[in-house]
């Protein structure tokens, strides 16, 4: 469908030379907002904040360094022949959430081991921190106009996207068509299963399943959206991440199973016991 709309202006401040990015502000705003829940639920269990905060003051800067790492390895070939600082411009976008969550794994595995701590418990703690944190990091794709699907078509306009806010269908009027908001959907389903895992919370699960509940729902979504994606990485003729989530899906159901079977008694995080 044709359009004609201005874009939002991509920057949040300038003064003098330095370029504050609206990206980088949403990004921030989902980090803080994050850490804030997961303190509040390490203070409910008896854990120290700082345990959390220093987690996250680890894991955040790792995290968007592994996750660009990940999205330059895929779109290599764009970057052969660019300016080398190129390779370093998150802020205008190209940062991929699977790279920062291997990198938050690894660094919260090994946080986990020099604190002496449970890593499961951890990771249990940050589960709804990091689904949120997604759900409000996907806006700065939206900021950015990246992240979306393919064209919309004059029906599906007329019958559903008409009724969309104006600001949301204006930011998707690229080059005078009009594109799927697929930011938009992961968002909000991302949304849906932060809700899910406060819900779950409350029954305290056995540990580690909050965490690889959040795996599961969190690559369910996003197998289906990024089918609908044009500017996917790409695994040979396959989309990676549609890939990836699939393999998640299924460790993490097994991983569920295989807990629930060798743990069939187990603490929860109020000590007492749950069969």
């Amino acid at each position: 469908m044709n359009c004609n709309a201005e874009a939002l202006n991509r920057v949040f401040l300038q003064a003098g030379p330095i370029s504050i990015y609206w990206y980088g502000v949403i990004i921030a705003t989902g980090l803080f907002l994050g850490l804030w829940l997961a303190t509040k639920e390490a203070d409910r269990l008896g854990l120290k904040k700082d345990l959390i905060v220093d987690l996250i003051m680890f894991a955040a800067p790792i995290a968007i360094i592994f996750a660009r790492i990940y999205y330059v390895i895929f779109e290599w070939e764009n970057y052969q022949g660019a300016p080398f600082w190129k390779l370093f411009a998150v802020w205008e976008g190209g940062i991929a959430i699977h790279g920062a969550l291997i990198g938050a794994v690894l660094t919260a595995i090994v946080y986990a081991r020099v604190k002496k701590v449970s890593f499961w418990q951890l990771a249990d703690i940050v589960a709804p921190s990091l689904i949120l944190g997604q759900a409000i990091g996907r806006w700065g794709n939206f900021m950015n106009q990246e992240a979306h699907g393919g064209p919309i078509s004059e029906a599906a306009y007329q019958n559903f996207y008409q009724y969309l806010p104006d600001f949301i269908m204006n930011q998707m009027c690229i080059g005078g068509t009009l594109y799927h908001p697929t930011f938009l959907y992961e968002s909000v389903w991302n949304i849906l299963v932060f809700i899910l895992l406060i819900m779950i919370r409350k029954y305290n699960p056995l540990r580690g399943e909050l965490f690889l509940t959040y795996i599961a729902t969190y690559s369910i979504g996003r197998f289906f959206i990024e089918g609908m994606r044009t500017d996917s990485l790409f695994l040979g003729p396959i989309k990676q991440a549609q890939f990836l989530s699939l393999l998640l899906i299924i460790g993490a159901i097994i991983l569920i199973i295989y807990r629930r079977k060798i743990n069939r008694v187990d603490r929860k995080y109020d000590g007492s016991i749950s069969k």
